[in-house]
């Protein structure tokens, strides 16, 4: 789109904000942003334009998000390209055990897959483990996380009770103090309005808690065109682009200068059945405004992948690789989703992971600065070689053939009689036996022992004080 165009979709958005408002059901919220000049109506608040323009200055441009690992950390500004696997998925498939709601075995191999590759930069959210109670999940998965990676952490916001708990837990594996922890990012946690124009009890919550202890969230409207935003790609654009300043704006009155990212996961539904789909063309068109709309603001921004695919076939690779596409093309600077996702995210797939990694590793090989090859070189390579022969063993193939190319993770480039030799298998076939011989594999980072001992009595006295339920 035009400057001009930008311009005047975030215009429209503003005034979406200031004349029709947004509604926000948590009474503490409400208040807040009625002491700093909000108009409140019930549950309906407006913001005004001095108001919003003033959150986006000050929240911040860059960040670092902060790793047990200190080799881990991540850099955040809109020069960063960090990539995470599946979030939000409540079930699991793989082609041993078959479709299942997630469980604890489950979410422990997926942490272990995540750690096992350094193109995923976030350990895991998913799966859901719904073999654990409700009051007893955050701890659990933030344990897991802890102590079988070394990555930096994320976290859902499910109230201020298990976000305290989260946090205690942090502070207790790093040793850190207070001050300590609210001086670095060690938790980012994803915000979700619930378009059209309603931010819940939970997410904003969630927002104020995470920006009173200076800690990540990722302010992510989902709006699907044709469903839950206008059908047109502007329509969408200019709503979820007020979703998102209405929670950026929340965050900084919270907490000035608290860490935010602008998020944007928006696509289309399917008008004959109303199911999600990703990896359209739509959804190239919404990350790519999406994009100019957040370095309009000048804020870091989170994109997604994704697939509504059922299965680790041809349909969820293409649409996968769609959403990565469409975000790089974008200047994404976090790609959510960018491994595992089948049904729309309903379930998060062993297979599919792999599979997905080799799109994103090939995504990572192309950021690599390409070497300054001596023309000398090049001109004595070819001239070595007559008319009609091959470079398979010249002296430059020779020195370079063992690193020259993008070694596959999962592909299979042999011909078609090799193939069949080794068993006619298929991608997902490959993908199954590569996820296992990874976990087989696995061996915990070295800070794992110790973290695990310093951990266990604090997540032991959590419990048997009954955890937290989540915020409803």
């Amino acid at each position: 789109m035009s400057d001009d165009r930008v311009t005047a979709l975030h215009e429209t958005a503003l005034d979406v904000l200031e004349n029709l408002g947004i509604k926000i059901t948590h009474q503490g919220a409400r208040d807040l942003l009625s002491k700093n000049g909000a108009a409140i109506d019930g549950d309906m608040v407006k913001l005004g334009r001095e108001m919003v323009t003033a959150a986006i200055a000050s929240a911040p441009k860059s960040m670092v998000l902060k790793a047990i690992n200190p080799e881990r950390e991540l850099p955040l500004d809109q020069d960063s390209l960090i990539f995470t696997p599946s979030g939000g998925c409540p079930n699991v498939y793989d082609r041993i055990r078959g479709r299942r709601p997630g469980d604890a075995e489950s979410y422990i191999e997926m942490a272990k897959l995540v750690q096992s590759f350094d193109v995923l930069h976030k350990m895991p959210v998913a799966p859901e483990p719904q073999d654990v109670p409700l009051h007893e999940r955050h701890i659990f998965t933030n344990f897991i996380q802890m102590i079988y990676g070394d990555k930096p952490l994320g976290h859902y916001a499910r109230g201020q009770a298990q976000t305290d708990q989260i946090f205690e837990m942090i502070c207790c594996g790093l040793n850190l103090s207070d001050d300590d922890f609210k001086s670095g990012i060690w938790s980012s946690t994803v915000i979700n309005s619930n378009s059209p124009r309603l931010l819940d009890d939970t997410m904003a919550e969630g927002l104020m808690n995470y920006a009173d202890y200076q800690q990540l969230t990722i302010i992510t409207p989902f709006c699907l065109s044709g469903a839950m935003a206008p059908i047109t790609t502007e329509g969408a654009l200019v709503l979820s682009h007020a979703e998102a300043l209405a929670g950026i704006t929340l965050s900084q009155m919270t907490n000035p200068g608290a860490p935010i990212a602008y998020g944007s996961f928006s696509s289309n539904v399917d008008m004959k059945s109303g199911s999600p789909a990703f990896g359209t063309p739509e959804h190239v068109r919404l990350q790519i405004g999406a994009g100019q709309l957040a370095r309009f603001i000048g804020i870091p921004w989170r994109a997604a992948a994704g697939s509504a695919s059922n299965t680790t076939d041809a349909q969820g690779a293409a649409e996968n690789l769609m959403g990565i596409w469409g975000a790089i093309q974008a200047g994404a600077n976090i790609i959510l989703h960018s491994t595992g996702w089948l049904e729309g995210g309903l379930t998060v797939g062993f297979e599919k992971t792999i599979t997905d990694l080799e799109h994103i590793q090939s995504m990572a090989e192309l950021c690599q600065e390409g070497e300054a090859v001596s023309l000398q070189s090049v001109f004595d390579d070819i001239a070595s070689v007559q008319p009609g022969g091959h470079f398979f063993d010249t002296a430059e193939t020779m020195a370079r053939f063992a690193e020259a190319f993008y070694p596959p993770l999962v592909a299979d480039l042999s011909n078609n009689g090799s193939w069949l030799e080794q068993g006619g298998l298929t991608a997902e076939d490959r993908a199954t036996t590569l996820w296992r011989d990874c976990l087989d594999q696995y061996q915990r980072p070295p800070h794992s022992e110790e973290m695990e001992a310093r951990l266990t009595p604090l997540v032991e006295r959590l419990k048997s004080n009954g955890g937290a339920a989540p915020l409803t």
